[in-house]
């Protein structure tokens, strides 16, 4: 197991704590994540593009102009897609771009990046992470005090409202939970930040 140096808030070391193996020190598949982030992007996807085919578009019912002696080419409707305000073809309609990853792959990403966060040392884990009240300024403290970065992940084992809101004015800092945070999101930020009690329910989780 690889251990890693824990902080508290003032970005002193407090300790350490061992990392399974098996969740935090895997071999990185590249496919797998690679597959759940294109899954998580299209699931994002509205799909409520739509245009106008030749049938629905206005107007056809008379011919543009005479067969003959125009010297342009023969067009029997206004509809048609090479006339200007006529029908798309095969005009894009509202679909649902919503699809399915396998577990076994989800699980198997999710161990990837959280890999990599420790090969890059970009995780940074806590001791403990309490606020009294909502407070924007300890918040940004905490983070320079730790040298997170600007693009921080902060996971939570449970909802807190108080540091909830104190990052949500911080550009660039986003908060989750264990059992919510994606990898997407991980991938998107970079540096992790958790707490020994995370760590803990992340192994529990995906052991």
């Amino acid at each position: 197991m690889a251990k890693l140096t824990m902080l508290n808030m003032a970005g002193e070391q407090a300790g350490s704590i061992e990392l399974n193996d098996d969740i935090f020190g895997i071999k990185v598949n590249e496919y797998a994540v690679h597959t759940v982030v294109k899954n998580y992007l299209a699931n994002q996807r509205q799909g409520t593009q739509s245009a106008k085919n030749r049938g629905e578009v206005r107007g056809g019912g008379k011919k543009p102009f005479r067969q003959k002696g125009t010297g342009r080419a023969r067009q029997g409707s206004s509809t048609s897609p090479n006339q200007v305000g006529g029908g798309v073809v095969f005009a894009p309609k509202p679909r649902d771009y919503r699809y399915t990853v396998p577990k076994k792959i989800r699980r198997l990403a999710m161990k990837s990046v959280l890999t990599s966060k420790v090969q890059e040392n970009e995780l940074i884990v806590l001791d403990s992470l309490v606020m009294a009240e909502p407070k924007t300024k300890a918040m940004i403290q905490m983070l320079e005090n730790l040298k997170a970065g600007k693009k921080v992940l902060l996971v939570l084992t449970e909802k807190d409202e108080n540091i909830i809101k104190s990052a949500a004015n911080i550009p660039g800092v986003q908060t989750t939970l264990v059992t919510t945070m994606n990898v997407y999101e991980i991938l998107n930020h970079t540096n992790f930040i958790t707490t020994k009690d995370a760590i803990n329910k992340i192994e529990e989780v995906y052991s």
